[in-house]
């Protein structure tokens, strides 16, 4: 089955990530995951909450946003509102939740890191993409942090991606259209040694099976694997040769 941009079901769209893409950012990146784009930035705050204070242990935390015309429409600023939405609040803990888990906090010290993802232009899984570039973005605020934390708290490569079933095919990365259409719809956040971090999945309609379930984690594997590999691209051999939590030079 050929999809509406011409992929095939096990298909990525195109994946581009542009480093240093903010000036005053210790770490930043653009995000380009086929028409979604977000920009991904990472800044280092000389304090944690106050429920770790004395604890020796930092923190990292994100925020979701999304431009009023990142859509087709005109979405209402959440600040007029008066409050983040349910949604945008649970992308945020998504965010922080799978970036801490490939983290090693203590070796922060009382620093925090705030990672935020502003949706310039959505064409479906936004979620996914901010976690992949907030990895690379993490990655280079923490190198400026340079020998004081002694190791590179970063214990592996993480990334997400979409998949789901539409027209009773499974597919990998769901546009928007496919999105709203889908009968099973699921994002999955893994390592790259392919350890599971978070698994959302969702019947839209008619419960689905193990098999199906099965078929889908496949095909976030493989493109978790492809979006790894551009990961592993970008970043300096040097900080490579760091990851695992190895000690710096």
């Amino acid at each position: 089955m050929e999809r509406q941009d011409g992929r095939r079901p096990d298909e990525m769209r195109p994946v581009k990530i542009t480093r240093d893409y903010i000036k005053y950012a210790e770490g930043s990146v653009l995000i380009e995951v086929g028409d979604t784009k977000v920009v991904c930035t990472a800044s280092i705050e000389e304090r944690v909450p106050a429920w770790l204070r004395g604890t020796g242990q930092g923190w990292i935390t994100a925020e979701y946003s999304m431009l009023p015309r990142a859509t087709e429409t005109r979405n209402i600023r959440e600040v007029s509102k008066g409050r983040p939405s349910g949604r945008t609040q649970e992308i945020q803990r998504l965010v922080g939740r799978a970036l801490r888990s490939i983290i090693d906090l203590k070796t922060l010290g009382d620093r925090t890191i705030w990672i935020d993802c502003d949706v310039i232009q959505a064409d479906g899984g936004t979620r996914t993409a901010s976690i992949t570039g907030s990895f690379i973005a993490l990655c280079d605020a923490l190198w400026t942090i340079g020998k004081e934390a002694k190791t590179f708290p970063v214990a592996d490569y993480l990334a997400a991606v979409s998949v789901g079933v539409v027209d009773g095919v499974p597919m990998l990365d769901l546009c928007y259209v496919e999105d709203s259409r889908a009968a099973v719809d699921m994002n999955v956040v893994m390592t790259g040694a392919g350890k599971f971090v978070e698994i959302q999945g969702t019947a839209e309609g008619d419960p689905f099976s193990k098999e199906t379930y099965n078929q889908l984690l496949a095909l976030a594997e493989k493109g978790i694997d492809e979006i790894v590999t551009i990961q592993r691209r970008l970043i300096t051999e040097k900080m490579a040769s760091k990851i695992g939590g190895v000690k710096l030079d």
